[in-house]
């Protein structure tokens, strides 16, 4: 599935953050037990493309972009943090009646799961986590260093091959799949593009993820981990497990786009986890 067939699969709401209304794009697809994904920076919803569709006949798979990301609102009026983010998604569960569900989370969605599973009681059953945010681990220099207002000026071409090392450089495979870097990039290259990615960029807040209570966060954990990554390491993965409880399954020859390199074996894990 391309970028374009997915945006034109995604419906749209509108959520709460901060007393702001902003609408939010989300794929909504299958039916059985809700799972919700959530991507991270700098993705989108399309994150998930090899992983939400082979799913939709076992499961109900609702698949946000963030506010700030993709296609939902990406106007310069509002917060892109993690804290503002688990609004979003809060308010959107609520708005589609889900009252128990399952979660999976990459990078930045990590954090946002975590910080909602520490905040709600059985609200979530099962939490996969996949080189997630979580501790003091970031954020990584690539994403700071384009949280500036010089982000804005940057000549276009230049601008896109800083986005296109982000996903070339997250990747262990080889054959790289033009259509992944296209559909990643494809959002912040828009004419509003720079100014999103700043703003998102410049949102990371390493203290939405230190102030978590992790010990009080009552979910059946699996950590789905890409052990290539630098950024989010693998041992980030053991700590989450030792401090809240469950199980680690490191995925070798896999990086930080781990759902990219590894999609049939992420898949696979996946399913067994939330169907056991």
């Amino acid at each position: 599935m391309n970028h374009d067939t997915w945006s034109e699969s995604q419906a749209e709401t509108t959520v709460t953050v901060d007393g702001h209304e902003l609408s939010i794009a989300y794929r909504d697809e299958g039916e059985g037990e809700p799972v919700v994904f959530l991507h991270g920076i700098p993705t989108w919803s399309f994150l998930w493309r090899r992983i939400t569709p082979q799913l939709a006949d076992q499961f109900r798979t609702i698949v946000p972009d963030f506010v700030g990301y993709g296609n939902s609102d990406r106007r310069d009026t509002f917060d892109r943090s993690i804290r503002a983010q688990e609004q979003a998604v809060a308010n959107l569960v609520d708005q589609l009646g889900l009252e128990e569900f399952h979660v999976v989370g990459h990078d930045i969605g990590g954090g946002v799961a975590l910080r909602y599973a520490a905040q709600t009681d059985d609200r979530i059953d099962k939490l996969v986590l996949s080189n997630a945010t979580a501790y003091g681990s970031w954020p990584v220099e690539y994403i700071t260093s384009l949280g500036l207002p010089r982000t804005l000026e940057m000549d276009a071409d230049a601008f896109r091959e800083r986005l296109d090392r982000a996903f070339v450089d997250g990747l262990e495979r080889d054959d790289l799949n033009p259509e992944w870097v296209d559909g990643m990039t494809e959002p912040w290259l828009r004419a509003d593009g720079r100014r999103a990615f700043a703003r998102a960029a410049v949102a990371t807040n390493t203290n939405h993820t230190t102030e978590i209570d992790y010990d009080i966060i009552d979910v059946d954990l699996l950590c789905l981990w890409g052990t290539a990554d630098t950024e989010q390491p693998v041992d980030d993965g053991r700590r989450l497990v030792n401090d809240i409880g469950g199980e680690i399954v490191a995925l070798e020859d896999a990086g930080h786009w781990v759902t990219e390199d590894r999609p049939d074996a992420y898949r696979d894990h996946l399913e067994a986890f939330l169907t056991e």
